[in-house]
């Protein structure tokens, strides 16, 4: 008996999963005995199922596809926490088995819908909404489970990589990466949300919702974004040995959860320094199976289409199997977030400041009354200008005491001329 599928959204991951069934419904039915049929597909306009074949499977209400009762598995890909969280929720309480890719729905409103997939004793698969095509969330839940996993930090937006590799490789500005990235389609017209770090953010929360079954939420994420990364950053960390990268970073300590998103120098030798373009990497520590690294491509239709439809296979073999769900939520933990001001680590920190005499030593003394140790500090521009980059490196120091630093630096009259570069060094 064939698995129906629901389809909402058609746009380009949507597309990708009716390409996949198109081409490979033979294969699934040979190899794996899992027969699927696309009963119906829902958009604003039927343009795009029309140009994948499927145009007399159109309906423009959602509802069509919830209360249709032959249909067993609803794929949602519109995206977004209001009209998608409606259609994830009433397909669950229809007695529909649920496969999204929304990233922030997952991350805003995870228990919720986990809750209401248990109440209704059916599967909620979300494996698209990290890392696109590559494997995370199924390795998390499945092949990891034997360990404590004390670490998750990860490349997580093909965006943000792509522009600080060009920035690095080919001495691009911020806003000639950013150009670039848009004219290529690699970032949207708004870029707010990969630039500002949100769309990292709403992906770490979820996989250290995961990885240390406590939950995480989007508004438990610290979020600093790339905007002030110049290529005097990545040059000053090329002559100190790192590489810049946007990382999403989730820690077990002792006390609660490390979790956060920021530009951050990492050592040449790190494996994630070597993840460039729009390839994504996670990187994940267990106290048994030691460092793990997954890489592949984040982003595009056919990576993020091969997760949907990997899970729609998985969920179409149980319902075929007679299963019953294998893995619900796992957050029965409720593990601490860690405040971002007790963070002890290296910073880098650049400043556009006025070039004149005295001014190297206030900064040196505004870093001394917060109890900063400075390992160096350096004046990068020509002499003689109106301004210079002053670039200025810690030795091991609290987020509360560069805050406060920066803050007074920002109240000097006359002296710190921009918005500081802020780089915290993991080692």
């Amino acid at each position: 008996m064939a698995v129906k599928i629901g389809l909402v959204g058609t746009g380009t991951v949507g597309g990708g999963c009716i390409d996949i069934i198109l081409k490979h419904g033979d294969a699934f039915r040979r190899h794996f005995g899992i027969d699927l049929e696309l009963a119906r597909v829902c958009s604003l306009s039927s343009e795009e199922a029309e140009a994948h074949g499927v145009g007399h499977l159109f309906t423009d209400n959602f509802n069509n596809i919830i209360n249709d009762p032959e249909i067993d598995i609803v794929v949602e890909l519109i995206g977004g926490t209001t009209i998608a969280r409606t259609v994830v929720l009433n397909a669950l309480a229809a007695g529909k088995n649920v496969v999204t890719a929304n990233k922030a729905l997952m991350a805003t409103h995870g228990k919720e819908v986990m809750d209401a997939a248990a109440a209704a004793g059916k599967e909620l698969a979300f494996e698209a909404s990290v890392g696109g095509g590559i494997p995370i969330i199924d390795p998390l839940k499945h092949s990891l489970i034997a360990n404590e996993i004390t670490s998750v930090m990860g490349i997580v937006n093909g965006t943000t990589n792509y522009m600080l590799t060009r920035m690095a490789d080919n001495g691009l500005s911020y806003e000639n990466a950013l150009a670039e990235a848009q004219e290529k389609g690699f970032a949207e017209a708004d870029p707010t949300a990969d630039v500002g770090g949100f769309d990292a953010a709403a992906k770490i929360a979820i996989l250290a919702s995961i990885a240390f079954n406590s939950r995480v939420t989007l508004d438990d994420v610290f979020t600093d974004g790339i905007t002030n990364i110049s290529p005097v950053d990545i040059e000053a960390a090329r002559d100190m040995g790192y590489v810049i990268k946007l990382l999403a970073i989730a820690h077990r300590r002792e006390g609660g959860v490390d979790v956060r998103v920021h530009p951050t120098m990492i050592p040449e030798s790190h494996q994630l320094a070597t993840v460039n373009g729009v390839f994504n990497a996670i990187y994940v520590v267990g106290d048994f199976v030691g460092e793990t690294m997954f890489f592949g491509e984040g982003a595009g239709a056919g990576a993020a289409a091969s997760a949907v439809m990997g899970d729609v296979l998985e969920v179409a073999r149980h319902i075929q199997q007679g299963v019953a769900p294998i893995v619900g939520c796992t957050c029965t933990d409720e593990l601490p977030i860690l405040p971002m001001d007790e963070l002890v680590m290296r910073y880098y920190l650049r400043f556009s400041v006025t070039d004149r005499p005295g001014v190297l030593e206030t900064m040196a003394g505004v870093f001394a009354r917060h109890n900063i140790s400075v390992k160096s500090i350096v004046q990068r521009g020509r002499s003689g200008a109106e301004r210079v980059d002053q670039v200025v490196v810690t030795h091991r120091c609290s987020e509360r005491d560069i805050r406060e630093a920066l803050e007074e630096a920002l109240s000097l009259d006359n002296v710190v001329l921009d918005t500081p570069s802020v780089i915290r060094v993991e080692e």
